[in-house]
């Protein structure tokens, strides 16, 4: 697939992407090497790559933590979702109020399918561009016959390696969410019960089950930015007030073995087993 092709497709799905969900207000897709592959209309291509020079620079220094893979950042009335697929990242920046149903399905399942086709498609193209055509043989009818064999079979492998390969990449990479921390209020800062507990956005939590379906989710994996981790249950925040407002409550047992305290960031994804 040439370069400008890819460009079409990428832009071509960002735009879609636009149409179906209006809370989204701007989206661009780009590389490692800070190069931007795609933007919607509205999306300024300088701001857009200036954001990509910060994104990719965030990235690298989460090289030493195994990498990112996808984030969600909050502001006041905006949030910006990035999702990390092999050598593409892609960028989508939403309404914080608007309900993130929709945008949530087609930006951490349907873009990344897409990326990952497109490369599919690429690498294959590229394959059969390197596959030496026949020259004009000069041996018997029977040896022709048995080349062109070989070269079928060597083909049906290569299409049967992306059919095999597909599947797994359709299941989502789990979700990172960055949060600040909060106490634990009320009569559960109290109890020895739920002191292994957190509670997060019930707004991440469905975004979770929309992504997963029926795969039961009991855990999730925390980590500090000086790379402090651990693994607990979790319960939505029942007071509907603080939905959307990017916090997470954290009894002090758990800060204390993540040293971290009310006011810092942390990152949390669910536990996929």
């Amino acid at each position: 697939m040439s370069n400008d092709l890819e460009a079409f497709a990428l832009k071509s799905t960002l735009i879609e992407v636009k149409n179906a969900c209006p809370d989204v207000s701007h989206a661009f897709i780009f590389k490692d090497d800070d190069t931007i592959l795609a933007t919607t209309e509205e999306t300024n291509e300088e701001t857009a790559a200036q954001a990509a020079k910060a994104l990719n620079a965030m990235s690298k220094r989460a090289n030493t933590i195994g990498g990112l893979e996808s984030a969600t950042f909050y502001s006041t009335n905006n949030r910006m979702n990035i999702f990390h697929v092999n050598d593409y990242y892609l960028a989508v920046v939403g309404s914080g109020e608007a309900d993130e149903k929709n945008s949530a399905d087609l930006t951490r399942i349907l873009i990344p399918t897409v990326l990952r086709l497109t490369e599919k498609i690429s690498d294959f193209s590229r394959e059969e561009n390197l596959v030496e055509k026949p020259r004009v043989p000069e041996v018997s009818t029977s040896t022709v016959e048995e080349s062109s064999t070989d070269l079928a079979a060597e083909e049906l492998t290569v299409e049967e390696q992306v059919e095999l390969d597909e599947p797994r990449s359709l299941l989502p990479e789990p979700p990172v969410t960055q949060f600040m921390v909060e106490n634990v209020n009320g009569l559960y800062k109290f109890s020895d019960k739920f002191s292994d507990t957190i509670r997060i956005d019930s707004g991440v939590i469905q975004q979770w089950k929309d992504l997963y379906g029926e795969r039961e989710i009991t855990e999730v994996e925390l980590e500090t930015l000086n790379g402090q981790t651990t693994r607990c249950k979790f319960k939505p925040i029942k007071d509907s007030k603080h939905d959307g407002k990017g916090t997470i409550q954290i009894p002090q047992r758990i800060q204390q073995t993540l040293q971290t305290s009310k006011g810092e960031l942390i990152t949390v994804k669910p536990v996929i087993e």
